[in-house]
């Protein structure tokens, strides 16, 4: 069993920041990326940032130069930083790994429950 709990939602103003937590726990072998997703209202989920393991980070373009993604492996934790936060990034945002619980295993996505970020005056 895996289970991927976000933390760090919340309603802040435009020109605002937030940081997004994620930690992942059960029964893992080893993750490879790690993601962030997000989910507006009558969109379609899309890609935020991902970080492999080892790897560089890439973002959408609409979040390039504002939003920052890091994970800690020893933690199995990912974390966004959102920075100049504008209406346009309000969603429910998820994360996202994709691991094994054991070594033969098959690599699989695996995701969070979500958490809501609200960007309003």
């Amino acid at each position: 069993q895996v289970q991927l709990v976000e933390s760090g939602g919340g309603l802040v103003q435009p020109g605002g920041s937030l940081r997004l937590s994620c930690a992942a726990s059960g029964s893992i072998f080893s993750i490879y990326t790690m993601a962030w997703y997000r989910h507006a209202p009558g969109k379609e989920r899309d890609l935020v940032a991902n970080i492999p393991n080892g790897g560089s980070a890439t973002y959408a373009d609409s979040v390039k130069g504002r939003f920052t993604i890091s994970r800690d492996n020893a933690k199995n934790t990912v974390s966004l930083q959102m920075n100049t936060l504008k209406p346009e990034d309000t969603a429910v945002y998820f994360c996202n790994a994709v691991l094994k619980t054991t070594w033969s295993a098959r690599a699989s996505p695996y995701w969070g429950q979500g958490t809501q970020v609200t960007v309003s005056s």
